[in-house]
């Protein structure tokens, strides 16, 4: 079933290996995980930090692997950024950036918790999807 989810993806240190200004080696399942996520319906939005020459060739490597995006650096295409009106924030439903708590969890990870609706916490160093942690046995009542 096709559905309207927006995704904001950053390109440095997720789609690329973080090589800016340059343009670094793809990420293990990059293009194939963006491929079929779009195939299902969802809208892709680049959500960047670059701009200009650099942007144009962040655009144009995505575009030569199969990737055109929804928006870039926008909430959907043609959108007019009004700084006295508009907040910079984007209208998405996730956001997926090396930067994350817990870090970059890896393509096939990422479409596991997006495809799943998986939720997931941080602990210590490790990210731990919902779905794969034991339940603890309640004591009582209600805990």
């Amino acid at each position: 079933m096709l559905n309207n989810k927006k995704i904001a993806v950053d390109f440095d240190g997720t789609i690329v290996d973080d090589a800016y200004p340059a343009i670094g080696k793809p990420k293990t399942f990059v293009f194939e995980t963006l491929k079929k996520l779009q195939a299902q319906g969802y809208r892709l939005i680049l959500w960047t930090y670059r701009h200009g020459k650099t942007l144009e060739e962040a655009i144009e490597f995505c575009r030569k692997n199969g990737i055109e995006f929804y928006a870039v650096n926008s909430s959907f295409e043609g959108e007019v950024f009004d700084s006295e009106a508009q907040s910079r924030k984007i209208d998405a439903d996730w956001f997926i950036d090396d930067r994350n708590l817990g870090g970059f969890p890896g393509w096939g990870e990422i479409y596991n918790i997006i495809n799943e609706r998986i939720e997931f916490r941080v602990e210590g160093k490790e990210v731990l999807a919902y779905s794969k942690l034991k339940k603890e046995k309640k004591k009582g009542l209600f805990w």
